[in-house]
């Protein structure tokens, strides 16, 4: 009743200081271990906040999982070299204005991104001077791990100049463009998506008076996108070695699956190490390919919802970063998948291709162990035949020496004074001891299968 009195009075905005739950009272109550953590994961890694004009430089840098102590280290030399408080070790990332520029550390599962913030005044030449060039070069050259993307990006406020689209292409050494009009058309995007002489790739954004939060959500998306379709496109090269070698193991398996179904002079034997030798190969590519066809689906997937935020429209003349990005990350995608496919298809084909050789072999086993049986059976047979034999003469043989004793204790008599026979009781008694003899073989031979059963 206390409690449907309390949300009365909350529901009737007429809850009092007095009726308010002490703030205290959550910490005397057992909270899940990762409860603030979790918390604090909504908020890692915020949007920058950028002012146009601004130049910066994003480098991706492959580290596998490694190499965390020496991107530690590589950070807090730079600090201290101006003067800063160094990242805490356990730090996924770090976020520092350094006064000409500023730097976003990140760690990912696979790699790092280095990127740097310049605030640089409005210029007729965008990319002769970028925002890297004010870091210091001996402290670049010690960055651990290996480059997979790296690219300028410049914003200026958007030129009132409606020529300006014919000035863009000497900003990108005259290749091929891609452009859109992101965020609802109040900005516009050009790139190439190539590699320049220094290296980099370019990015260069013209604005309409889009706030700093806006600018830096932009940046950062863009950014992403160009370091995501790099890491889904990087299991291409595996994906097209496994294709050229799985076709050949479907040759094998197909030459095996017919030796099977057909019957050939080929041995079960050779047959089953033909089979062990693509079964180990497939786990091999499997071992090699598993973790990396997962990445790029993954990546793939969040490259395209960067895509989808940038809610992009058309520049006349201009394919749009999304369809330009769609018509080349797909094809690669689609071809690990292949490859995925096509490596599960064989693992499964493997197996049960060893399953039917196990079962011709399990029925050769059956039939040789049949004739075995039947082999024993006749011994055992035979044997016993033998032994039936056997058992006659034992007959004969223990009634002839049980005839000697007999004999030997008829010869005893006269000396008690006892007159006899003794070719009469002799005659007489060969047919009882042999019957005697005879009676107990029997009981001896039927106790003994007795105990057999």
């Amino acid at each position: 009743m206390e409690s449907r009195a309390l949300l009365t009075k909350l529901i009737s905005n007429e809850l009092s200081e007095s009726d308010v739950l002490p703030s205290s009272l959550l910490s005397k109550i057992a909270t899940h271990p990762l409860r603030e953590k979790l918390y604090n994961e909504l908020h890692n890694r915020p949007f920058p906040s950028i002012s146009s004009p601004a130049q910066l430089t994003h480098i991706a840098i492959q580290h596998q999982g490694k190499l965390k102590q020496e991107e530690h280290e590589f950070i807090s030399l730079l600090c201290n070299k101006f003067q800063v408080n160094s990242p805490a070790k356990s730090m996924p990332c770090f976020y520092q204005d350094f006064g000409l520029f500023s730097l976003r550390w990140e760690r990912h599962l696979e790699y790092s991104t280095y990127t740097f913030i310049h605030q640089a005044p409005l210029t007729d030449q965008p990319f002769i001077k970028n925002a890297i060039d004010y870091v210091p070069s001996n402290w670049l050259e010690k960055m651990p791990g290996q480059v997979i993307a790296a690219v300028h990006l410049i914003i200026e406020p958007e030129n009132i100049d409606q020529e300006i689209t014919h000035k863009v292409e000497k900003y990108f050494d005259n290749m091929s463009l891609i452009a859109s009009a992101p965020v609802n058309s109040q900005a516009k995007v050009w790139s190439s998506f190539k590699l320049h002489n220094d290296g980099f790739g370019r990015f260069l954004i013209y604005q309409q008076d889009l706030s700093a939060a806006q600018l830096g959500r932009l940046t950062q998306q863009l950014l992403q996108l160009d370091t995501y379709r790099l890491m889904a496109t990087l299991g291409l090269p595996l994906a097209r070695v496994i294709n050229s070698e799985l076709n050949q193991l479907d040759l094998q398996l197909q030459q095996v699956t017919t030796y099977i179904a057909l019957g050939t002079d080929k041995s079960d034997r050779e047959l089953l190490t033909q089979v062990s030798k693509i079964a180990a190969k497939v786990e091999d590519y499997r071992s090699q390919s598993t973790y990396r066809f997962s990445a790029t689906n993954a990546y793939y997937d969040v490259a395209l919802q960067r895509m989808e935020e940038l809610k992009e429209e058309e520049i006349p003349g201009y394919i749009t970063l999304q369809e330009f990005l769609m018509r080349r990350i797909t094809p690669a995608v689609k071809t690990c998948q292949t490859a995925s496919n096509h490596l599960e298809d064989i693992s499964r084909r493997v197996t049960r291709a060893s399953e039917l050789l196990r079962t011709r072999v399990d029925m050769v086993l059956q039939e040789q162990n049949q004739t075995l049986l039947k082999s024993m059976n006749h011994r055992a047979h035979v044997q016993m035949r033998l032994q039936q034999t056997v058992e006659g003469l034992s007959v004969a043989a223990i009634s002839y020496y049980g005839m000697q004793l007999f004999e030997t204790m008829l010869t005893s008599l006269p000396t008690l004074g006892i007159d006899y026979n003794h070719e009469l009781v002799s005659g007489f008694a060969v047919p009882i001891v042999i019957g005697i003899v005879f009676v107990v073989t029997r009981l001896v031979h039927k106790r003994l299968m007795k105990d057999l059963k």
